[in-house]
């Protein structure tokens, strides 16, 4: 049985099964990634609640682990060598399962490379852009009477749907054929932009076909629809 002792994260969140990949994480665009690339990949794993509404991810046991106090983050008593391996951030946690598997990403060095700009393209562009307009659009950033902050971040979104959507001309996902990290790294930030933060009509969302059509191929897969309610909130 793994020894997950040196990692002061297990005091709060005990591990029931310390030889899985123990996931720290709650139902958000990020956090939803790295249950969903699980599922696609098959690998065990025990999921724990970090309750952000709380403030858990601030907490002196999250930020030994992830010392941005942002969710997602993991440990894999299974690392490189055989030794345990915690990580954060979720592009990072993304391709270090995809290079675990050697799945979810082509084999090919250029494809690869490619694959990973892509996710890097959320990472940068995509997320931060999306989250501002939900906070100007749906939360706290609504009560502000400049609507000037609003109007740059729905602009700058649109803008990135449609980079989003001319890669996805005449391709089923990002890589083509290919179903990748790059597809699961996206499909969480575009779906809550048009559900949770009910932003569809103020980003003119169905502009978009090819992002449309990609995003309902993407929902219909069953370890995307599982990986989206785990860790179930408390």
């Amino acid at each position: 049985m793994a020894d997950l002792s040196a990692f002061p994260i297990t005091t709060r969140w005990p591990a029931k099964h310390p030889d899985q990949i123990q996931l720290y994480s709650a139902t958000t665009p990020n956090g939803v990634k790295i249950s969903i690339a699980l599922e696609e990949l098959g690998l065990p794993y025990e999921p724990h609640l970090v309750n952000i509404s709380k403030d858990e991810s601030w907490t002196p046991e999250f930020l030994s682990l992830n010392p941005n106090g942002k969710i997602p983050a993991i440990i894999d008593p299974n690392g490189p060598d055989g030794k345990p391996i915690g990580l954060f951030e979720s592009g990072a946690i993304l391709l270090y399962l995809a290079d675990k598997t050697g799945l979810l990403v082509p084999a090919d060095a250029a494809r690869r490379y490619e694959t990973i700009q892509w996710v890097f393209f959320q990472m940068a562009s995509v997320g931060p852009m999306f989250g501002q307009v939900g906070f100007f659009h749906k939360f706290a950033g609504r009560e502000i009477a400049d609507k000037r902050p609003l109007e740059r971040y729905r602009d700058e979104s649109r803008r990135l749907l449609g980079v989003l959507d001319g890669r996805l001309k005449g391709r089923k996902w990002i890589m083509g054929n290919d179903y990748t990290i790059a597809d699961i790294s996206l499909l969480g930030w575009v779906r809550n932009l048009i559900g949770f933060y009910e932003a569809r009509d103020l980003v003119g969302f169905d502009d978009f076909a090819n992002v449309a059509a990609w995003l309902e191929r993407g929902l219909t897969r069953p370890a995307v629809q599982k990986g989206l309610t785990i860790p179930a909130k408390g």
